[in-house]
C-alpha cells in the first residue's frame, strides 16, 4: 500500500515544502510521506500556548490536546527518525492576538466562537506560509482531511471533501483565500483514517495509535468557562444577569452569558414541566432567554465575513447545502448575497433549522452532493 500511495506524490520530488507538525499521527504521516517521495521536507511545530491545568501547574501531556510540549517531542522524534529538519517555533503572541483574545470577546459578547478556524486562517496557513517563504519552500502541507484540486475552467483552486467523510475538516478551512489554497497541500485527503494509522505502523512511527485531539487545544480540561475567568480581569459580578422566558418573565439568575450557548438544555438551573432550551443571548441586557423546542427553530440567518472558496464571488442568489456546525449534516438553503454590504449575505433554509448560533461558521457546499466548499461566513444572527 505504501508504494502505491507514494506514487501520488511523485510531483513533489526535489521540491521544498514546510509541514505543520502538531505532534499527532496525521501530520506525522503527511510529513513522512512527502519525505519518502523525495520532497525536501522542513517540519515546523507551532508552540502556541503554555499549557496549565486548572491549578495553574504547567502540563506536559498529550492525552487530548495538540501543540503541547509533549506533542512537540512527538513531532521532533518523527523528524529525527527520518532525518529531515525540524523546528519548534514560539507563536504564543500571535496565537493570543488572533485566537485567544477573539475567543474571549466572543463568549463575553454572547457568541459561541470557533477558535480552530481562526487558528487555521491566521497561523497554520497564514503565518506559516510566510515562514515557509523564508525557507524557500513552495508550499505548506498539513494533516487536514480535505482535497485540493485545480479547476482549469475557472482557474480556481477548489477545496473538496476527503475520501473519509467522517474525518472531513473542510468546515474549518472555509476562510482560506485562493492565494493560501494555491500554496497548500493536504496529503491525506484521499486516504481514510484507518489507512493513515496502518501507514504509521508500517513506518514504525511511535505515535501510530496516539488518540486524536477533540477539545479546544488551549483549554486542556475542556472547561472554557474556567479559562475565561482566569484569563480576564473582569468583575464576574458585572457579568451576572437574568434568565427569562420568551415572554420576558423572570425565571432565575445566571453568572454570565458565557456560561451558555444557543440550543443548550442542561445546566440552566431552572425547571419546567417541559424541557427548556437557550434560544437567545443578549449581551446588552445580559439576559439569557429560554424557550421550548420549537422556539429554537429559525428560518434562516445573516452572515458576514463571506469568503468565496471554490467559486468566484456571486452577485445573484444560489442554492447550496449549508453546515452551521462541524458535525452537522448540512441543510438545503438559498444564499442571497447582499449587494449593498460586501461580505454579507442572508441564508434562507428550505425547512426551519434548530439552534443557529451566532459566532459559529456557516459553510456552503454543493447541493445535494456536498462535494465542494463553495463559500462560507460567520453567523451574525438568526432570522425567525
Amino acid at each position: 500500500m505504501l508504494d502505491a500511495i507514494l506514487g501520488q506524490f511523485s510531483d513533489w520530488k526535489n521540491r521544498k515544502i514546510v509541514v505543520a507538525m502538531s505532534g499527532g499521527v496525521d501530520s506525522a504521516v503527511s510529513a513522512t510521506l512527502l519525505h519518502l517521495a523525495g520532497a525536501e521536507v522542513i517540519g515546523i511545530h507551532m508552540r502556541t500556548w503554555h499549557y496549565r491545568d486548572s491549578r495553574g501547574r504547567m502540563e506536559d501531556k498529550n492525552s487530548a490536546t495538540c501543540c503541547s510540549p509533549a506533542d512537540a517531542k512527538d513531532a521532533r522524534r518523527v523528524a529525527d527518525q527520518f532525518g529531515f529538519p525540524f523546528y519548534a517555533m514560539d507563536f504564543e503572541l500571535d496565537f493570543r492576538k488572533s485566537v485567544i483574545d477573539p475567543f474571549i470577546r466572543d463568549y463575553l459578547g454572547g457568541r459561541t466562537p470557533n477558535p480552530c478556524i481562526n487558528c487555521n486562517n491566521s497561523l497554520k496557513l497564514g503565518t506559516l506560509l510566510t515562514k515557509g517563504q523564508a525557507y524557500g519552500a513552495n508550499a505548506v502541507a498539513t494533516g487536514h482531511y480535505g482535497v485540493l484540486s485545480n479547476n482549469p475552467e475557472s482557474g480556481r483552486r477548489e477545496l473538496r471533501i476527503p475520501a473519509d467523510r467522517e474525518k472531513d475538516q473542510t468546515y474549518y478551512l472555509f476562510g482560506l483565500g485562493q492565494d493560501q489554497l494555491c500554496r497548500m497541500e493536504m496529503p491525506l485527503g484521499r486516504l481514510r483514517k484507518n489507512q493513515v494509522r496502518e501507514i504509521a505502523r508500517e513506518l514504525d512511527l511511535h505515535l501510530s495509535d496516539k488518540p486524536d485531539s477533540y477539545e479546544i487545544c488551549f483549554v486542556t480540561d475542556n472547561n472554557y468557562r474556567r479559562f475565561i475567568s482566569e484569563e480576564t480581569d473582569t468583575d464576574e459580578n458585572q457579568l451576572a444577569g437574568d434568565i427569562v422566558n420568551t415572554r420576558g418573565e423572570l425565571l432565575g439568575q445566571h453568572p454570565g452569558i458565557h456560561y451558555f450557548t444557543i440550543g443548550q438544555r442542561k445546566g440552566l438551573g431552572i425547571t419546567d414541566a417541559r424541557p427548556l432550551y437557550v434560544v437567545k443571548l443578549d449581551p446588552d441586557t445580559r439576559q439569557v432567554v429560554v424557550g421550548y423546542d420549537d422556539d429554537t427553530l429559525s428560518s434562516g440567518m445573516e452572515i458576514h465575513g463571506m469568503n468565496w472558496v471554490s467559486i468566484p464571488k456571486q452577485a445573484d442568489s444560489f442554492k447550496a447545502r449549508v453546515k452551521i456546525r462541524y458535525r452537522g449534516p448540512g441543510y438545503p438553503a438559498t444564499i442571497h448575497p447582499d449587494r449593498n454590504r460586501p461580505g454579507h449575505a442572508q441564508v434562507v433554509f428550505d425547512e426551519p433549522v434548530r439552534a443557529i448560533t451566532p459566532g459559529q461558521a456557516a459553510v456552503a457546499y454543493d447541493d445535494p452532493t456536498r462535494s465542494r466548499v463553495l463559500a462560507g461566513g460567520w453567523i451574525t444572527r438568526q432570522i425567525d
